[in-house]
């Protein structure tokens, strides 16, 4: 009997935030992708390494923006990586020093120091300082899906009446896809598996095969489907469409789900807000900012009067105990439908049950310190498992064709299940800007069809300013309340560089300086043309 199949993808939704000013000894920015670093992205690939070296084969999907790419390819980025890792080893000196006498909080401050350690060891002699490249070898040896995304993790259903914003992002994100990777595949991730009527037509136009929307877009359609959401269905256009498990997400970091549990680290109770600046001048130098520094001792289950010391050794039972329930209850899931698809379907190829399960990457090792653990225990369960086998969404749409068609339903895998959170109290004011700038910047593109210098560059600088101020990052960490300020800070400063440009083109001005500054400050999609922009004739 065929297994069923469980495919699993690991996406990253990561803002263009960079800050290489000199005089800055550390920033927020850098927190967000410096922690994303040492805590997801080195531990998943060491986690590829000792599954190959036990004869374990992973096939898991992974999406990493072109923002991210970029960042991770970023010499001068490189570099700032490589001087926190310095600072966390100083830190970890002085740590281990202070806390000479509480031996069990020393013992965390030195397992803490040994990871810096090793994460810098790894950066620079394993992996070269090139992890995008790294991530690219495993592609190559199939343990990896590298699923291409949208340009600036765009909520695509706020410019659905917009189809040239939809060209722009689309196609940015598939050249920037081939340009770090070789080659775009057959899938595109919708960020936030937002879907609105006439997205799938775009990505079609652009020879993507499928995509993944959350599992009530199919069963909320006009379409009953006998399969439900176990085996893919296509769109009008063909575009494959796989459903994703919402109870997925549930089961691991919901308000009772594995994350949750007492043993595992505490994540949010960081000494970088809990000591003194003295105390901490070894990692941020003269940056009165509070950032955090990976130094952390004690479990979920303390508080901030009681707290209790983190152990390792219990917290690894505990993800391998969670991984045996998940897959657990996969296996148990999937063998319901199969027993469904048996007695009122009849049993074919493309109907072996599956089930597809999307986990944002910041719940791997950022918000939840053992998830890269548990998912290398599912991955190893699943290779013993004689009922359940991982699987590629690639794999999934062989019978692309003669797939059941179905109409949609407009729903998205953030806020209750619409992207409301993407557009509330907190940051609507931004839709009216980012909305004006895409009818001015398709206006511009109009125009201007075919200018070279200056005035390409100008324009070139536009219509990447618009592409990051369209990034639903911003509204979703205003909305969640991670650094407000600075993210409504980092949205403006797009809109007005976007701006400074629609005013020179109309005046007919242009200031070199700031041109060249501007491009010097954001040197992302370096190979970017205004004409994306353009009304398709």
């Amino acid at each position: 009997m065929a297994k069923n199949h469980l495919a699993l993808v690991i996406y990253a939704s990561h803002a263009y935030l960079r800050n290489t000013a000199e005089d800055a000894d550390f920033s927020a920015q850098n927190d967000i992708l410096f922690s994303a670093i040492s805590e997801t992205y080195l531990p998943l690939l060491d986690m590829l390494s000792r599954l190959e070296a036990d004869g374990v084969e992973s096939r898991i999907g992974l999406v990493l923006p072109p923002t991210l790419c970029t960042l991770l390819d970023d010499p001068q980025v490189q570099k700032q990586y490589i001087d926190s890792l310095d600072r966390r080893i100083a830190l970890g000196d002085a740590e281990i020093k202070r806390l000479a006498r509480k031996p069990e909080l020393r013992s965390q401050a030195e397992a803490c120091r040994a990871k810096a350690v090793k994460d810098k060891t790894d950066f620079i002699e394993v992996y070269n300082q090139n992890l995008v490249d790294a991530f690219k070898k495993w592609a190559k040896k199939g343990y990896l899906e590298l699923i291409a995304t949208s340009a600036t993790c765009a909520f695509l259903p706020h410019y659905a009446d917009m189809t040239e914003v939809l060209n722009a992002q689309i196609e940015t994100g598939l050249y920037a896809q081939r340009q770090f990777f070789g080659e775009t595949g057959d899938g595109f991730f919708v960020p936030y598996e937002g879907y609105a009527p006439g997205v799938e037509k775009v990505l079609r136009s652009y020879g993507v095969n499928y995509t993944i929307l959350d599992a009530r877009s199919v069963l909320f359609s006009e379409s009953e489907i006998e399969t439900g959401i176990f085996a893919p269905v296509r769109t009008n256009h063909s575009l494959v469409l796989l459903a994703s498990d919402n109870r997925c997400l549930e089961q691991i970091a919901g308000e009772e789900g594995y994350a949750a549990s007492e043993v595992y680290r505490a994540q949010h109770l960081d000494i970088g807000f809990d000591l003194d600046a003295k105390a901490l001048s070894a990692f941020n130098g003269s940056d009165s900012n509070r950032v955090q520094t990976l130094y952390k001792y004690w479990n979920n289950g303390s508080d901030e009067e009681d707290r209790i010391t983190y152990n390792a050794e219990e917290a690894k039972k505990k993800a391998l105990g969670d991984a045996e329930d998940f897959v657990r209850s996969r296996e148990t899931l999937l063998s319901a439908a199969h027993a469904v698809f048996e007695a009122k379907l009849g049993m074919t190829v493309q109907e072996v049950p599956c089930t597809v399960c999307t986990i944002p990457a910041e719940l791997m090792g950022q918000t939840w310190y053992e998830g890269i653990d548990w998912l290398e225990s599912v991955i190893r369960l699943c290779a013993e498992s004689q009922s359940l086998e991982l699987v590629l969404c690639r794999d999934l749409i062989a019978h692309q064709f003669e797939l059941p068609k179905v109409k949609p339903y407009p729903c998205a895998a953030t806020g209750t299940g619409y992207g409301e959170n993407l557009l509330d109290s907190s940051n609507c004011w931004m839709m009216r800007y980012v909305r004006k700038a895409s009818e001015r910047m398709v206006d511009l593109a109009d125009r201007f069809p075919s200018e070279t210098g200056l005035k390409a560059r100008l324009l070139n600088i536009a219509a990447r300013e618009l592409l990051l101020a369209q990034c639903g990052e911003w509204p979703r960490m205003i909305s969640c309340g991670t650094m407000p300020d600075v993210m409504a800070q980092q949205f403006k400063a797009h809109i007005l560089a976007f701006s400074t440009v629609f005013d020179s083109l109309a005046s007919n001005t242009v200031s070199t300086e700031w041109l060249t500054q501007t491009e010097k400050e954001h040197p992302v999609f370096p190979w970017i043309n205004y004409r994306i922009f353009s009304r398709k004739k």
